[in-house]
């Protein structure tokens, strides 16, 4: 399955489907008339055995749930803007034909899929700024366009996640960011900040900023002075930022809906918000040469 709009026309930039069909890959572009998620359907019921996925997160996240699903192993192909379940992948960003080798000789590997209801996610679930910016109109267009339309109600603490947050220190009200993800992001080094050294520990990573007594002057700026607290060791109960790791994560309110970003996706969640993780049940084809490794010494760090 190819997304012809992702990552501002790279399937056709990297010329990826003639390359797939070149290796005998029979590839399906999904349309109006056909999302990712019934074309990988579709393609199981003509007796597909191995998906594939060329274009951003979200249609990546789509056809892993079917692969998941059905049994089938996945190919992920990384040609949508941020690609990061393909960069935690280990998988080369600059040149997105390259994960289509794992089509010849991939090598096999059980990752963790997070769970919300029926829905999947490979990378995360976001409450706050992120998500009401996917909602604004033409955001696919103009990202920073759309992050500065939402950005000043949040800056100035008018705006919030009309929600609580459950964590090991009590239950955070009305946070400003809630940010659930597919195994633990890396917060200690620069270099590597938001990065997923393992798919699977079997754990749900959260960050929750807290709403602060006075509005800071730059909330992203708050947001990453408090990550740097954290990981100084301070500890959690007192800070503006909680982060911990479980295999469950519970969002609940007395509103009806949240709006929430779903691996880049805008949708509208009932309360409670419950997340769950399935340990190893996607299935990936990688190719045997994967760049985007991060050094032994770093995972250890």
């Amino acid at each position: 399955m190819t997304n012809p709009r992702s990552g501002g026309g790279k399937t056709a930039r990297y010329g990826l489907v003639q390359r797939a069909e070149e290796m005998g890959a029979q590839v399906w572009t999904t349309s109006a008339e056909g999302d990712a998620a019934s074309l990988a359907r579709n393609a199981v019921e003509e007796g597909a055995q191995v998906l594939g996925a060329a274009g951003g997160d979200g249609t990546v996240s789509a056809v892993a749930a079917v692969a998941a699903d059905t049994d089938r192993s996945l190919v992920v192909v990384p040609a949508g803007t941020r690609n990061h379940f393909a960069r935690d992948l280990g998988l080369d960003l600059r040149d997105s034909g390259w994960a289509l080798n794992a089509l010849v000789d991939g090598e096999p590997a059980q990752v963790d899929l997070g769970v919300l209801g029926p829905r999947v996610f490979v990378n995360s679930v976001s409450f706050g700024m992120y998500a009401d910016a996917l909602l604004e109109p033409g955001y696919r267009e103009d990202k920073p366009r759309a992050f500065t339309a939402v950005a000043p109600d949040y800056v100035k603490g008018k705006q919030w996640v009309a929600a609580r947050v459950d964590t090991p220190w009590g239950t955070v009200e009305f946070p400003q960011v809630v940010l659930i993800s597919n195994n633990p992001y890396h917060l200690a080094t620069p270099r590597w900040l938001g990065r997923r050294f393992s798919l699977t520990t079997g754990q749900l990573g959260a960050i929750v900023l807290k709403r602060p007594a006075q509005a800071p002057p730059d909330l992203l700026r708050h947001l990453r002075g408090e990550l740097r607290q954290h990981k100084r060791g301070a500890g959690p109960a007192g800070e503006g930022v909680v982060v911990w790791s479980a295999p469950g994560i519970t969002l609940h309110g007395d509103v009806r809906h949240l709006d929430a970003g779903i691996d880049g996706e805008a949708v509208r969640l009932p309360l409670p918000v419950v997340c769950g993780i399935r340990p190893g049940a996607l299935r990936v084809l990688l190719p045997k040469d994967r760049p985007g490794i991060p050094p032994e010494r770093a995972v250890r760090h």
